[in-house]
């Protein structure tokens, strides 16, 4: 639901900023720029350790030693989390598919990545183990009382 409202704000700063008049005008450009939007949003948030989704899960990205990660790394993981969805986008692409049959190709590919954790030693996602990182339980923190 966040993401949405991230997605929201930059999208109608977009199209004011752009004046564009119809969803598809500019949509490479708005594409685009949504892209560089949530890398924002992503490396900012797990370079402090946690996006406010992880907070409610108590989950914490950190590096292999169990350190916060720096923005660098943030990027590189952000960068490396499109493998979940840009090889099979781009196989599909020189096809000129069907949106039901994309989406069943999508499905499939992020269904197949996701059990391959299941095989590596950490159980991390290839993303996760290419970028140095990890995901651990976080302890959430306890009420103050006042």
């Amino acid at each position: 639901m966040l993401m949405f409202g991230v997605m929201f704000i930059f999208g109608y700063l977009f199209d004011t900023l752009s004046q564009s008049r119809h969803a598809l005008d500019h949509r490479a450009l708005r594409m685009g720029f949504l892209f560089v939007v949530f890398g924002i949003y992503f490396t900012w948030f797990w370079s402090k350790g946690q996006t406010l989704a992880m907070k409610t899960w108590h989950i914490r990205v950190v590096d292999k030693k169990g350190q916060p990660i720096g923005q660098s790394r943030a990027l590189w993981r952000y960068v490396l989390s499109w493998l979940w969805f840009l090889p099979p986008l781009a196989a599909v692409a020189p096809f000129g598919l069907s949106g039901a049959e994309t989406s069943v190709i999508v499905i499939g590919w992020v269904l197949i990545w996701s059990l391959l954790a299941r095989f590596h030693p950490q159980r991390q996602f290839l993303h996760d183990a290419l970028a140095g990182t990890r995901l651990v339980h976080s302890a959430p923190q306890p009420a103050k009382t006042a």
